[in-house]
């Protein structure tokens, strides 16, 4: 499981965007942006690998199942559970008020 950090606050000011993310998934190979239903994605070919809330303050990502269940019991501030009908894939949700530069770096390239 990816190692984070615990975080300082829950209420403390958004520590990354999704501008942030767009600057790391600039370089990666066959990574494009796309606009779905009102939600920006991240995907590589047809697979989406980062998604955003509509308000931008949450980022679903590509995380393996088997690791999830530690995850949330873990990090609690962090990370939130997917919507049931993402529970089937290799999904988590990641409070983006709760991480920082170098979480959210190491997040993005696993799931890439």
């Amino acid at each position: 499981m990816a190692c984070l950090h615990a975080s300082s606050s829950l209420f403390a000011k958004m520590a990354v965007t999704i501008n942030d993310v767009r600057a790391l998934t600039a370089g990666l190979p066959r990574s494009y942006e796309v606009f779905v239903r009102g939600r920006v994605k991240f995907r590589v070919g047809q697979i989406v690998y980062l998604a955003f809330s509509r308000d931008e303050t949450l980022m679903g990502f590509a995380f393996p199942k088997e690791e999830r269940e530690a995850a949330l019991e873990t990090y609690p501030n962090k990370f939130v559970r997917p919507k049931p009908s993402d529970m089937r894939f290799q999904w988590l949700v990641v409070r983006l008020d709760a991480i920082d530069e170098s979480e959210l770096r190491e997040l993005v390239f696993v799931a890439w």
